[in-house]
């Protein structure tokens, strides 16, 4: 159709009466101006052509306030680790295109999204190396409360916009703590799922993390329940920070590989409460207002 517009449009030009030619030059002029319209809606789909990569894969790093300073340097530094592996290497070469659009955000609570890496072309070693080196430089900040709806949106968001065209699109979001901020995590979540997007979650469930009044022991479950969905999701807890590197290694590889993971002993709850995170927070700052 884009061939045959633009020979018609040449045929009007090359047989077009002069202005002087009355009606008839005029509703010639008009029919050029039409179709040249038309062959500008057309033509601008077809050249903001996507970079086609098996992977768009974003990054979602809890930073809230129950974050020490030495978990987030630990958490960056592991990432750093994970992504120069030769595991990860590997994965992205024996992809079928080749190469991936990876991105990394740094979030909170509502509106506390911070990017600390924009979407990156990642064909290989090199390309990885030059995004480990910014997360391992990059300044460190925490944010408060933790809003994992907030999160998501804004990542559905972000994928939605990235100029990239993958095979899958994934959300890879680490926490340490339940959703206490705004709408439910499991209504982002369904949103995102059926935008094509899918969710793997990282629990952090190491002894430091968690304040006081908002652990959760549970957390890995609350995950499975409440967080992760999409074909082939999957959660991997961290409960060591010396295993947070090798966690990330192996789930950077089943994603970027697109294989099933070993089932986790994680069991999905019937009724779980995925509102545990909201009632905390309620709970706790009702004791703060205690005399």
């Amino acid at each position: 159709m884009m061939s045959s517009l633009s020979w018609l449009l040449g045929a009007i030009r090359a047989g077009a009466p002069g202005a002087g030619q009355g009606r008839r030059g005029r509703y010639t002029s008009d029919m050029m101006r039409v179709l040249a319209l038309l062959l500008g809606l057309l033509a601008g789909p077809l050249s903001a052509q996507q970079t086609e990569v098996d992977v768009e894969l974003l990054l979602l790093v809890d930073v809230s306030r129950s974050m020490s300073p030495s978990e987030l340097a630990l958490q960056r530094q592991g990432y750093a680790t994970a992504l120069t592996s030769p595991q990860v290497v590997t994965a992205i070469g024996d992809s079928m295109t080749g190469q991936i659009a990876l991105a990394y955000v740094e979030w909170a609570g509502a509106g506390r999204q911070r990017i600390i890496m924009d979407w990156t072309l990642i064909r290989g070693e090199d390309d990885l190396t030059a995004f480990a080196d910014v997360l391992r430089v990059g300044r460190l900040t925490t944010q408060l409360r933790t809003s994992i709806h907030a999160a998501i949106d804004f990542g559905a968001d972000y994928i939605d916009g990235n100029g990239y065209a993958g095979l899958r699109r994934v959300i890879d979001i680490s926490g340490d703590g339940p959703n206490n901020e705004g709408r439910p995590a499991p209504e982002a979540r369904d949103q995102a799922i059926a935008r094509g997007i899918t969710i793997n979650g990282l629990p952090l469930m190491t002894r430091g993390t968690g304040s006081a009044g908002m652990r959760l022991d549970d957390l890995d479950v609350y995950y499975a329940n409440c967080v992760i969905g999409g074909p082939g999701a999957f959660v991997i807890p961290v409960t060591r920070w010396e295993d947070f590197a090798e966690a990330v290694t192996r789930k950077l590889v089943l994603e970027l590989a697109d294989a099933a993971p070993a089932p986790e002993q994680i069991t999905l709850a019937q009724g779980y409460n995925c509102l545990i995170g909201e009632q905390m927070w309620f709970r706790r700052n009702q004791n703060m207002r205690e005399p």
